[in-house]
C-alpha cells in the first residue's frame, strides 16, 4: 500500500495525502482555509476529468471507424489511386471509414474476389459491368471515369506508320481478346469505314510485352496504358500516334462496384465511401503536387512520369458519379460487338445511384 503523509498548520486540520496519486490536496497555509483548498482540488479534478473524457471520445471515434475492404483491378493504375490518396490525407477517416486496399490482376480476378466475399467495394472497368449481366453478385454504384484517356497507341520512332490510316491491314498489339483495348481498336476501325477488321489485332498480354513486340518489329503499333506510353516516348523509342478520348467520347471507363452483401449490410458505409471518393477527386484537382507524391509511391513510378499521367488522366474522373445514359448505351453495344454477351442487357439492372449524393 502506498505511503500516506499528513500535513497540518494552525488554520488547517490534518489532511491525508497519498503521494502516488495524480491529483493532490494543495498544501494548507495560514491564509488558506480548508474550503478554499477543497475548491482548488475540485477545480483540478474537474480539469483532469474533462481531459480524460476528451481522450475517451477521441478513442471512441477511432474505434468507431468502419472497415471497408477495397479491391482494384490493378494496383499500378493511376485510375485507382484516389482510394490511397483519400486514405493518406485523412479524407476517408473524416467520413468514419478505415480502408483496407488490395490490388488484383484485372477485372476478372476482381470480380472473382467480390463474388467470394473477399472485398466489399471494387474499383474496375465499365466493360466489367457485363459480369453482372452474367450473374455476378455485385452492382455498379458510381461511374467514376468517363472517356478512355487511360490508353494510347504508340509506334516506333523509326517506323513507317505516320498516321492511323497507315495502319490499315497492319498488326496492332492489344492486351487480350474481349478487352477494352480490343474494343477500342474495333471502334477505330469502324469509324474509319473499315468494318471491324481494319487491323490484325494481336493479343499479347501485359503492357511490357506489347512494347517489346513493337520494339522488335513483331507488330507495327500497340495500345498500352498512358504511363507505359509516356515512358516509351520519354526514352526516345517512339511516339504516341493517337489517344482514345475522341474515339469514345461517351464512355464509362471505370466503375465503382459494391457487392450485394455490402449493399444490404453496409449502406451507410457505401454512401460515406462515395462522399469520400468524390471529395478526394476535388482534393486531387486542387493539389497536384501532394497527389502525385502519394500516387508515385503506390504505382512505383518516378515523379516526372507520374506528373505526366496526372495531367493526362485527371480530366477523365467524374465529379458526381452519375451514369451517363449515352455512355451506358455505348457500353451495352460493346458487349455484343465483343461477343461478351449475346444481346444488349437492360443496363438499369446493372447499377444503382442510391448511394450517390442527391445534390
Amino acid at each position: 500500500m502506498p505511503a500516506i503523509a499528513t500535513t497540518t498548520n494552525a488554520s488547517c486540520p490534518a489532511i491525508a495525502v497519498q503521494r502516488t496519486a495524480p491529483l493532490r490536496w494543495p498544501m494548507c497555509r495560514a491564509s488558506t482555509s480548508f474550503v478554499d483548498a477543497a475548491k482548488s482540488w475540485m477545480a483540478a479534478a474537474s480539469a483532469a476529468t474533462a481531459s480524460l473524457l476528451l481522450l475517451a471520445a477521441i478513442a471512441s471515434n477511432v474505434h468507431a471507424a468502419e472497415l471497408l475492404r477495397i479491391g482494384n483491378a490493378g494496383r499500378e493504375s493511376f485510375s485507382f489511386t484516389p482510394a490511397n490518396i483519400g486514405s493518406e490525407t485523412g479524407i476517408f477517416a473524416k467520413h468514419g471509414l478505415d480502408l483496407d486496399i488490395a490490388g488484383f490482376g484485372g477485372d476478372a480476378k476482381l470480380q472473382q474476389a467480390m463474388a467470394a466475399g473477399a472485398v466489399d467495394v471494387g474499383l474496375g472497368s465499365g466493360p466489367g459491368m457485363a459480369f453482372i449481366a452474367k450473374g455476378a453478385p455485385v452492382k455498379g454504384i458510381a461511374a467514376m471515369a468517363g472517356p478512355p484517356l487511360i490508353f494510347a497507341m504508340v509506334v516506333r520512332a523509326d517506323g513507317s506508320v505516320k498516321t492511323v490510316d497507315d495502319l490499315k491491314g497492319r498488326k496492332v498489339a492489344i492486351s487480350t481478346v474481349g478487352s477494352a483495348t480490343n474494343w477500342l481498336m474495333n471502334e477505330v476501325s469502324r469509324q474509319h469505314g473499315w468494318g471491324f477488321a481494319g487491323f490484325e489485332q494481336v493479343p499479347i498480354g501485359e503492357n511490357a510485352a506489347r512494347i517489346a513486340a513493337l520494339k522488335s518489329g513483331a507488330v507495327d503499333a500497340c495500345v498500352v496504358d498512358i504511363g507505359s506510353a509516356l515512358n516509351f516516348v520519354g526514352r526516345g523509342d517512339g511516339r504516341i500516334l493517337m489517344r482514345f478520348g475522341d474515339v469514345a467520347k461517351h464512355f464509362i471507363m471505370h466503375v465503382i462496384f459494391a457487392t450485394d452483401s455490402a449493399i444490404a449490410q453496409k449502406p451507410a458505409a457505401l454512401a460515406a465511401f462515395l462522399q469520400g471518393w468524390f471529395e478526394t477527386i476535388a482534393f486531387m484537382r486542387a493539389n497536384k503536387a501532394k497527389s502525385v507524391a502519394i500516387a508515385m509511391t503506390v504505382m512505383g513510378t518516378d515523379g516526372r512520369t507520374t506528373s505526366g499521367i496526372y495531367d493526362e488522366l485527371m480530366p477523365m474522373f467524374t465529379d458526381d458519379g452519375h451514369f451517363d445514359p449515352a455512355a451506358l448505351k455505348v457500353l451495352s453495344r460493346s458487349y455484343v460487338e465483343m461477343k461478351t454477351l449475346p444481346a444488349e442487357p437492360d443496363m438499369t439492372k446493372l447499377y444503382t445511384e442510391a448511394f450517390l449524393s442527391k445534390s
